[in-house]
């Protein structure tokens, strides 16, 4: 086996020697046509993938077993299509293409060793062993790297969500405002609970107006962990103000028949606010 590995990777590195100039021209082309014309790749940078492709493929040849994928060399490789490949994602090209343009880089070693006479059909053969497993490999390693580009930026944009679910500003000094606005489920109460809980800690709160006016719909048990959130404020040291509390959401919360005599509500963000000013002291006037 190791003495065909030998044989092919001696053959590709002549072959590489004598037709450099006409594989390099054919990827060029290729590169231009694939990701030229969109404007994905310069033309600078089409020629720089080609040139640093040939010398790391010439590179991975020249060690002494090219299918040890954990040597230095085939890392390179792999790191060098990584970064090409989340390169055309982050332009906006697509990675169906850049797949095919590999296979292409393939067919190119195959296509330039058919014209060759003198390689005989055994020794053709350990070549394209050769160039299926490198290949093979290396498209794995751009499919891993896709998926965790892909995995980042599906976390990034959940972070962004959560943080603009939870829309917690401080009104005035010690006084926070929560507008809750859309379907409140179990995790997303969670959610806002724990972000809540943190900007008291943070703002040293001593009031928080919740507004659930933009709430249509809870069950129970979101009654309930809006219960625990109130809770849970009164422990911080703070105040809760429930406002905006539509009919179908009271009948949801005195269906647990639990004690609400500790909590506070008010029927509109306005009147919330205004008790929270009741709290600290503070007056608000028109000026004169």
């Amino acid at each position: 086996m190791l003495k065909n590995v030998t044989q092919a990777k001696n053959s590709l590195i002549e072959q590489l020697k004598l037709q450099v100039g006409h594989i390099s021209n054919r990827i060029e082309a290729q590169g231009q046509a694939v990701f030229g014309e969109g404007n994905v790749l310069s033309t600078d940078e089409i020629t720089d993938l080609s040139v640093q492709f040939l010398e790391l493929m010439v590179m991975l040849l020249d060690t002494e077993n090219p299918l040890d994928s954990q040597q230095p060399a085939f890392r390179a490789l792999k790191t060098f299509f990584g970064n090409i490949s989340k390169q055309i994602v982050a332009r906006g090209g697509r990675m169906e293409d850049f797949v095919r343009y590999m296979q292409f880089l393939q067919r190119c070693f195959i296509e330039s060793l058919g014209q060759d006479e003198k390689v005989a059909p055994e020794e053709m053969r350990a070549i394209l062993l050769l160039l299926s497993s490198v290949f093979n490999e290396l498209l794995l390693a751009v499919f891993q790297t896709y998926l965790e580009e892909k995995e980042r930026t599906i976390e990034a944009q959940q972070r962004e969500l959560r943080e603009t679910s939870t829309p917690i500003t401080e009104i005035w000094d010690g006084v926070l405002t929560l507008p809750i606005i859309g379907t409140l489920d179990s995790s997303r109460t969670l959610l806002i609970m724990e972000a809540l809980l943190n900007r008291i800690a943070q703002e040293r709160a001593s009031a928080v107006v919740m507004d659930v006016t933009g709430v249509h719909t809870v069950d129970s048990q979101v009654s309930h962990h809006m219960i625990q959130m109130v809770r849970a404020i009164q422990l911080m040291g703070a105040t809760a103000i429930l406002t905006g509390i539509r009919p179908e959401i009271a009948r949801a919360m005195t269906s647990l028949n639990i004690d609400l005599g500790n909590v506070t509500t008010r029927a509109t963000l306005s009147d919330g606010l205004k008790e929270a000013f009741r709290l600290l002291g503070v007056h608000v006037s028109r000026a004169a």
